[in-house]
């Protein structure tokens, strides 16, 4: 084995340690953490740059083209899906109360939340289905 060869892998396995290393320190943020945004938060964050961390040692140590193609589709997953997993747990324990209000620095969705919404219309009949029409292939498509 060239020497490159084994910096490349003593390189990678230090990457692969210190991306185990911040993911671990996820977790103890995530069990130490007092309330939903701080942990979430602490869910993604060193999670996203633990896995990259963690995919760039491993491509140092795999070298082929397959196998990079694989990890960068894993880091390009886990860098689209994570933020918005953690949106979307924020904004659910934002609308069913469990965030303390009076702590947030700004609070751009409770405007969101309190517009009102637009009025029904009043020349719409109560009875009347939406999208029902008098031909067969009129209409929403519910009854086909």
């Amino acid at each position: 084995m060239s020497a490159w060869l084994q910096v490349l892998d003593t390189a990678g396995a230090v990457l692969v340690f210190f991306g185990a290393a911040i993911c671990l320190l996820g977790v103890v943020g995530m069990v130490k953490l007092p309330d939903v945004l701080s942990r979430s938060h602490a869910a993604t964050k060193p999670q996203t740059l633990g896995l990259l961390l963690v995919l760039a040692g491993v491509a140092l140590r795999l070298r082929g083209g397959m196998d990079l193609a694989t990890l960068a589709l894993i880091g390009f997953f886990q860098l689209m899906t994570g933020p918005v997993a953690a949106h979307l747990v924020a904004r659910s324990a934002y609308r069913t109360g469990q965030i303390e209000r009076g702590e947030l620095l700004f609070d751009d969705l409770d405007a969101q939340l309190t517009e009102p919404g637009p009025e029904p219309d009043s020349d719409a009949e109560p009875d009347s289905e939406p999208g029902a029409g008098t031909e067969p292939g009129e209409g929403s498509g519910r009854n086909r």
